[in-house]
């Protein structure tokens, strides 16, 4: 396979383009949200101004919004290797999750048991710690191990038992970059038959998913993580979602998946979906739009991969930072998170912001257990360092040399 073009995929970002005479920033907040594409851009605007209506009219703007939210669920479909008619669309991942939470009630009763991470986003923690609050079930965490900062997979036959209904676990880390090994999870809570539940909002942008391999009940992700608009996204398992008693008005739709999308959709979002997604299908090869998104996201994570290895073994090598980051052993996404001991991470990011014109974030990331555990919060949480596949080796580079700088003149005067 040949390597990504990343001059050529770097054109299609408007925000990476030098204007006036002023160099971009250089953003390295991916995981934040990344730059949108020039195709989700030119899908949006398209929709906006070629007429837009609701759905089910009789006339043709009505019946083009129809067929743009088919449209969207089969270009989703093909991402993520599921059925068009398992993807619902809404305002984003928490409001999503919260929304089937609510849905998966009849589903958990007094004294069952409901299995969640200390490393995940509390996007997927509090949907589901609600849910076991309002049913009198109990709430058990897969814990984080402090060390290799990685999840404590050796005890789940202890802690995924009978009692268990529902297990939600990260994808990937939003903070550290850690791949989990979540088919391990998941076939534990399949031999229970519980539900699993899969927050791949930091997974998509990063790694090929493939929805009916993994074999998990219910997946979330976002598409502003990866080069389109704010809108989530959830695929939920036919025979699952089909059951799924939703809060809806009684006039709405009752089949999968509309019953799940309450009120009019963003569908100016949705057309921005189907360009980002198009937009990513343009860097792979293969006969169909699965094979070409496969591979373009095979392809876009070796150039990752690239990055990432350079800029890991530099961070491991700076003595005055705390690097919160697995082993090699672990395969991790482009993500890495530190601190800088009597440094507050804002007077980090600032001064990148000020002095190198880079975008570095900092706080818990809303990874809030997995920081109180670690203890950070006093310094304002972590600096958050996340490439995506328009970052360059260059960049890489440059970095190195603001945090050397850094060091040298606020650490060591």
């Amino acid at each position: 396979m040949s390597t990504l073009a990343v001059a050529d995929l770097r054109a299609c970002f408007p925000a990476l383009q030098e204007k006036g005479g002023k160099k971009p920033y250089i953003y390295f907040d991916g995981p934040g949200g990344t730059q949108m594409a020039q195709q989700a851009i030119d899908g949006m605007l398209a929709y906006i101004t070629g007429g837009m209506a609701n759905l089910h009219g009789a006339f043709p703007t009505s019946v083009g919004t129809d067929n743009l939210l088919l449209e969207g669920r089969k270009a989703v479909a093909d991402l993520l290797h599921c059925a068009p008619e398992e993807v619902a669309f809404g305002q984003n991942m928490t409001t999503l999750a919260f929304s089937v939470a609510r849905s998966l009630g009849g589903f958990i009763k007094a004294g069952d048991e409901v299995v969640v991470t200390e490393m995940d986003h509390r996007a997927n923690v509090d949907p589901w710690v609600t849910l076991a609050k309002d049913k009198g079930a109990h709430v058990r965490f897969i814990e984080l191990n402090p060390e290799t900062y990685t999840l404590k997979l050796d005890y789940l036959e202890e802690l995924i038992t009978e009692k268990t209904k529902l297990v939600a676990v990260g994808m990937s880390s939003n903070v550290t970059g850690t791949v989990n090994d979540v088919r391990k999870v998941i076939a534990r809570a399949k031999a229970v038959n519980a539900i699993v539940v899969l927050d791949a909002v930091h997974a998509v942008p990063h790694l090929p998913i493939d929805f009916q391999e993994l074999g998990c009940d219910i997946l979330f992700c976002s598409a502003y993580k990866f080069f389109g608009p704010h809108i989530g996204i959830a695929v939920i398992a036919a025979t699952l979602f089909e059951k799924l008693q939703v809060y809806k008005l009684a006039p709405a739709p009752q089949q999968i998946p509309d019953k799940l999308e309450t009120g009019t959709q963003n569908h100016e979002a949705i057309a921005g979906l189907i360009g980002a997604i198009t937009f990513i299908e343009r860097w792979g090869e293969g006969a169909s739009r699965r094979e070409r998104l496969t591979s373009a996201m095979q392809r876009i994570e070796r150039h990752e991969q690239q990055l990432t290895t350079r800029l890991d073994n530099f961070l491991r090598q700076i003595p005055e930072l705390k690097f919160y980051r697995a082993s090699e052993a672990t395969y991790k996404t482009p993500t890495f998170a530190f601190t800088i001991p009597g440094i507050k991470a804002r007077e980090v990011t600032s001064w990148f912001a000020e002095n190198y014109n880079m975008c570095i974030a900092d706080g818990h990331f809303y990874a809030s257990t997995m920081a109180d555990k670690l203890g950070v919060n006093p310094m304002g949480g972590w600096v958050r360092v996340g490439l995506a596949p328009y970052n360059t080796m260059e960049e890489v580079t440059r970095f190195e040399q603001g945090l050397q700088e850094f060091i040298r003149t606020k650490v060591r005067p």
